[in-house]
């Protein structure tokens, strides 16, 4: 292969590679527990929000909140691994 070639490509590769991660960044995915914990993560998984009901928190039962917080950060986590999968598929670079 053309050295030049291939340089033009990883170039176009990085130019798209830049152009996901700002777009992972500005979107965003919300995680939901039974509806009364509910956790927004932008499109590379940090989270930017949580949200908890009066109606989850029992000082008798925490285990309760623990529970609902992790299953609704597992839902937001999927949800932004599914959003990082869509926005590479089609650049054909593996573990992108």
């Amino acid at each position: 292969m053309d050295m030049k070639k291939l340089m033009k490509q990883m170039q176009q590769a990085q130019v798209a590679a830049s152009k996901i991660q700002e777009e992972l960044a500005a979107k965003t995915v919300e995680g939901s527990a039974s509806g009364l914990v509910t956790v927004t993560m932008n499109g590379h998984g940090k989270v930017m929000g949580l949200k908890i009901k009066p109606e989850a928190v029992d000082a008798d039962d925490v285990e309760a909140l623990e529970d609902l917080l992790l299953v609704a950060l597992q839902d937001a986590t999927a949800k932004a691994e599914d959003l990082q999968q869509d926005a590479t598929r089609g650049l054909g670079i593996p573990g992108f």
